[in-house]
């Protein structure tokens, strides 16, 4: 059994979607590693990781309304606001969505489907460089 870890640091310019799925693709091709487990992880409380579609743009865009929704930024709505109006919305989103994902590598090739990638869904307005951590266990 084998592992390989790594920081990827991925940068939004606002509120949205971030597909990093090419830099994850280029990190399990360089280990060599033909069957395992890649585990991401993102280390902050105001941004998350999803799997999505990645061939309609409009599904992200829908994915931000509703999250906007469902997690709207009202100053009446929340006690948090220690950096701003998008500070206690962002962390709601984040709990409703997630920091880690898994995805099985087969042939050296993270297994996703046809129209699937790798997102950072960032939930702050003024965002700050992400670190995800990628962990590669096989063999």
């Amino acid at each position: 059994m084998r592992q390989a870890i790594h920081h990827l640091s991925v940068q939004a310019r606002t509120r949205g979607f971030v597909e990093f799925t090419g830099e994850v693709r280029r990190f399990v091709a360089e280990q060599g590693i033909r069957t395992g487990l890649l585990t991401l992880f993102c280390r902050h409380t105001s941004a998350s990781l999803l799997i999505q579609e990645n061939a309609d743009p409009s599904v992200r865009r829908d994915l931000e309304r509703y999250f906007a929704t469902l997690a709207p930024e009202d100053a009446t709505r929340y006690e948090h606001d220690t950096e701003g109006p998008d500070d206690m919305p962002a962390h709601l989103r984040t709990a409703l969505t997630q920091v880690q994902l898994s995805v099985p590598v087969e042939h050296g090739r993270m297994v996703l489907g046809t129209w699937q990638g790798l997102y950072l869904f960032e939930h702050r307005q003024h965002p700050q460089p992400r670190d995800i951590v990628l962990h590669l266990l096989g063999e």
